[in-house]
């Protein structure tokens, strides 16, 4: 596959990857966090703001595998 087409699939992924990841982790946070004291969100919004990283990372290494050489 050509690099700059799997820099343009990683970015598309990436972007769908934040919007999914936002919406799942705030409705979770609205739903069981509602009478829990602040440090309680505050843990869970730090936890879950750092989460996203870790499949944004295989995203990122992916697209920036070099290419193969065609023989």
């Amino acid at each position: 596959m050509p690099p700059r087409l799997r820099k343009l699939i990683g970015t598309i992924l990436i972007i769908i990857l934040v919007i999914t990841y936002a919406l799942v982790a705030t409705t979770i946070a609205s739903l069981t966090l509602a009478t829990s004291p602040w440090w309680v969100h505050m843990l869970y919004f730090l936890f879950s703001g750092l989460l996203w990283i870790l499949p944004a990372m295989l995203i990122i290494k992916w697209m920036e595998k070099p290419a193969k050489p065609r023989e």
